[in-house]
């Protein structure tokens, strides 16, 4: 793993599946290799929006080694390798060192709420020691919504006291601009990445990292254009362009409304796969999403 830390656009890859539910890797392989080619700076594959927890820990693992076998370079990679287990978290994150890639996105152990800023740090602890290796590199990814548990900024100050070379980013999908200003101010050269495009330009400005967003999966191109250009006399049209994908899309749940709009695109209606318990977006809300994207592009 390279010790500088990741920076620009890293879409959380969006995962096809098989009329089995099985992953349909031939596909992942594209998406990812045309993600690269529209401009993202490096893939977040098994993010949320890959449905990366709806996946087991084997399948998990070869998402990571088919990647790379695939010609992708492990410095473009930053996956995914939360777990509620101690034991799942290191296996992953191992392999992602392993293989070479750029770091792992480390969520909270998410079943058991409640839990102390001591009891996380424990466990990230424990994940770091175990993996044992120096080239790790961990951006912590703090998603209260969905994992109940956040990485409150007296813990990553923490975190990033008690391993200064390997806790270098975190992600933020909390949507707290407070939070993430915060984490900015405290800790310069810290890797910080907001989920929301619509947030880019002013995190950009007070010194953020890049952007790791679930609707870079549909429209990579015009947000690295905003990364490009955010110092430029055009910066705030491009935000502007930027952001009205992200107001349209975030109307409906985003995982089924990220394969909508990839089917659509495609023609590949098995895009609108998605693993139970989440559901595809029913016709009327499919077209309606559609109609909202075409209008804007018009």
């Amino acid at each position: 793993m390279t010790a500088e830390p990741a920076k620009g656009i890293w879409p959380p890859v969006a995962t096809p599946f098989r009329a089995d539910l099985s992953v349909d890797f031939d596909r992942f392989i594209a998406h990812c290799k045309r993600l690269l080619a529209d401009g993202a700076h490096g893939l977040a594959v098994l993010g949320t929006t890959s449905e990366a927890n709806s996946l087991d820990i084997e399948e998990r693992q070869e998402v990571l080694l088919r990647v790379v076998a695939a010609g992708i370079a492990p410095e473009q990679l930053l996956p995914g390798t939360g777990a509620p287990s101690i034991g799942d978290a290191v296996r992953l994150s191992r392999l992602a060192v392993k293989l070479g890639m750029r770091g792992v996105l480390l969520l909270p152990p998410f079943y058991y709420k409640g839990v102390s800023d001591e009891g996380l740090f424990a466990f990230a602890a424990e994940v770091i020691q175990r993996v044992g290796d120096e080239r790790l590199r961990v951006y912590l990814y703090n998603f209260p919504q969905m994992s109940a548990l956040a990485w409150s900024p007296a813990l990553v100050a923490r975190l990033i006291s008690a391993y200064p070379r390997t806790v270098v980013g975190l992600k933020d999908s909390s949507g707290d601009v407070a939070y993430v200003e915060r984490l900015l101010a405290e800790h310069p050269g810290f890797a910080v990445f907001p989920s929301n495009e619509a947030l880019l330009l002013p995190a950009l400005k007070k010194g953020a990292a890049g952007c790791i967003s679930a609707t870079a999966n549909t429209h990579v191109a015009v947000i690295r254009r905003l990364y490009d250009g955010w110092q430029g006399p055009n910066a705030e049209a491009l935000h502007e362009v930027a952001s009205r994908v992200r107001r349209a899309v975030q109307n409906y749940p985003f995982i089924p409304a990220v394969k909508a709009i990839l089917a659509e695109r495609e023609g590949r209606p098995d895009w609108l796969r998605i693993r139970p318990p989440l559901e595809p977006l029913d016709a009327k809300a499919s077209a309606a999403l559609l109609s909202a994207l075409k209008n804007i592009s018009a």
